[in-house]
């Protein structure tokens, strides 16, 4: 397997569950500064230019979703997916919203430009960015135990929400109004694959 990797993006989790997994694979970072995730090259491995893309024995994936539950259900002795179709479906439950809000709600920081095309709609869009990423984390904060996202049994989930908090600082959130994911990511800083995967 190849990783198709940049720094300080949700490529992050798939990098965490790559490692999890330990099954042996390959990374290929990409330099957002000069723009190689548009590059010829890359395009021809993933067009629509954006980080994660995974090439697997049966092709290329895309898209984080995808990727960490493909990781987990070709390792299933991994125990990454939750056992059960409900269980499965929670799972699921908690990676959209990270895709579909979460994560939209911090590009609007850096990437006003997908939605608007005046200084002044992007300078908006950047304010906003403090109290949508602290509200949308906040129902993540209420689901929180002593464990981990989806209970007793740590899964995908959990390094997903991990990478998307390694954002909150930047994106002007003190993660102490958080205790319980300030907790979480204290927790995963401790998992050797976290570890390895921040070394790269």
């Amino acid at each position: 397997m190849k990783l198709y990797y940049a720094r300080g993006t949700i490529a992050l989790a798939t990098l965490i569950v790559l490692e999890e997994i330990g099954a042996p694979f390959e990374v290929e970072t990409l330099d957002f500064s000069r723009s190689e995730e548009n590059s010829s090259t890359y395009l021809g491995v993933n067009p629509k230019g954006r980080v994660p893309a995974l090439a697997t024995p049966d092709g290329t994936l895309t898209e984080t979703i995808a990727l960490l539950s493909w990781l987990a259900e070709s390792h299933p002795a991994s125990g990454l997916m939750p056992v059960g179709h409900f269980k499965r479906a929670q799972c699921l439950e908690w990676m959209s919203y990270f895709a579909s809000t979460v994560h939209v709600n911090h590009a609007h920081r850096m990437r006003g430009h997908r939605w608007a095309d005046e200084q002044s709609s992007f300078e908006d869009m950047q304010q906003r960015v403090p109290g949508n990423m602290l509200q949308s984390l906040q129902l993540v904060e209420e689901a929180l135990n002593d464990n981990w996202l989806l209970g007793h049994d740590y899964s995908v989930c959990d390094p997903y929400l991990f990478t998307l908090c390694t954002w909150l600082e930047g994106d002007g959130v003190d993660v102490a109004a958080l205790p319980r994911i300030a907790d979480h990511m204290t927790r995963m800083h401790e998992r050797p694959s976290v570890k390895r995967a921040l070394a790269r």
